[in-house]
């Protein structure tokens, strides 16, 4: 367990409130452990690896992170790939998490090509299960799997939560080259 102190807050925003969690690296910026589409940071503890599970938290009045979930919902829907997180698991979700970072905002895949993405496309359900498991939901867009029938899957947060995110990338997400 962690004994550094974590900070969170919590902003508003047009699908619902969201709060994210972060650390202190050893450079002294700002690591996402957690967030997601809620006002109660205790939703989001348990959804950190017991190793990087902060003894304690703190509220905090503004973090830097919240400008970037502003631009995203302001329509910078890349302002997001850039957040440093920090997540722990055995190797195929540690790397799964990092293949969603690669999935384009506005061109969503389904779980069997997140699974071809992963480099594993017989593991579809590990990938869907990546996708439940992982804890810094908006900055690890897991919001962009669907379903492999096209529907939309599950959500953490919620599909109306994710229909939304899906709607707002499709109408600001660059165009494809």
């Amino acid at each position: 367990m962690s004994t550094a102190p974590a900070r969170f807050a919590t902003v508003t925003t047009p699908p619902g409130p969201f709060t994210v969690l972060v650390t202190t690296d050893a450079d002294g910026e700002d690591v996402v452990l957690a967030s997601g589409w809620t006002a109660d940071v205790g939703e989001l503890l348990p959804v950190v690896h017991r190793d990087l599970r902060p003894d304690r938290v703190e509220r905090a009045d503004d973090l830097p992170v919240l400008a970037v979930v502003a631009a995203f919902h302001d329509g910078d829907v890349a302002a997001i790939d850039a957040v440093p997180v920090r997540q722990r698991s055995g190797p195929f979700l540690t790397d799964a998490w990092e293949v969603l970072r690669t999935v384009p905002a506005g061109r969503p895949d389904t779980y069997a090509a997140f699974a071809v993405r992963c480099g594993r496309p017989a593991a579809v359900r590990a990938a869907a299960g990546a996708c439940a498991r992982n804890a810094a939901a908006l900055f690890v867009p897991c919001h962009r799997v669907l379903a492999t029938g096209g529907g939309m899957g599950g959500f953490r947060w919620g599909t109306p939560v994710k229909r939304w995110l899906l709607d707002h990338e499709a109408a600001h997400a660059p165009v494809a080259a």
